[in-house]
């Protein structure tokens, strides 16, 4: 027989089990009570967000530009951050915005906006939803497995140059890098 055991709440008694009580609480434990554990989630981990930086500087600092690198999770919620000395404080925001552009698409990068949002294309005014987007490349998904665990936006250099050091980073995790 269960042991039960009676709350006393503004003057009434609840009886219930020890063994529901403990249930409960070990859920909350293993799993922050929302459901699945955070080890079992897809999402980028902060080991992995300081192998990402630590790539895409490697690769700006061969090329010789200071960049801002952001990585996001698939929720667009910022990870990790470097703004490398001597980069555009005006790129640290684009930077951020170039990577939750790419997680708000499901992983499009941000360049596959492009042409769709010049004036009189299809989706002309795009940027100016979601608190901002960036229609420009230098935000890349980071896909391991094919899986979406985040994405990594930079800003500093060229289009081209942001790109090159966006994918270095998501590399730098074994990430697979988009035709696109």
């Amino acid at each position: 027989m269960l042991a039960s055991v009676v709350s006393q709440h503004e003057g009434l008694y609840y009886p219930f089990h020890c063994s529901s009580l403990l249930a409960f609480v070990a859920a909350q434990l293993s799993n922050n009570g929302i459901g699945i554990s955070p080890s079992g989630r897809n999402i980028v981990n902060a080991t992995q967000a300081q192998t990402i930086l630590e790539g895409a500087v490697r690769s700006a600092t061969q090329i010789n530009i200071p960049q801002n690198i952001a990585v996001v999770d698939p929720f667009g919620l910022l990870v990790a951050f470097f703004r490398m000395d001597n980069a555009y404080p005006g790129s640290i925001d684009i930077s951020i915005k170039k990577a939750r552009t790419v997680v708000l698409f499901n992983g499009m990068t941000s360049a596959s906006f492009y042409n769709a949002s010049q004036p009189g294309a299809s989706l002309y005014g795009i940027e100016e939803t979601n608190g901002g987007l960036v229609v420009f490349g230098g935000g890349v998904p980071l896909l391991v497995n094919g899986i979406l665990i985040g994405a990594v936006g930079v800003s500093g250099g060229t289009v081209a140059q942001d790109v090159q050091v966006a994918n270095a980073g998501a590399q730098a995790i074994g990430g697979t890098i988009p035709s696109s």
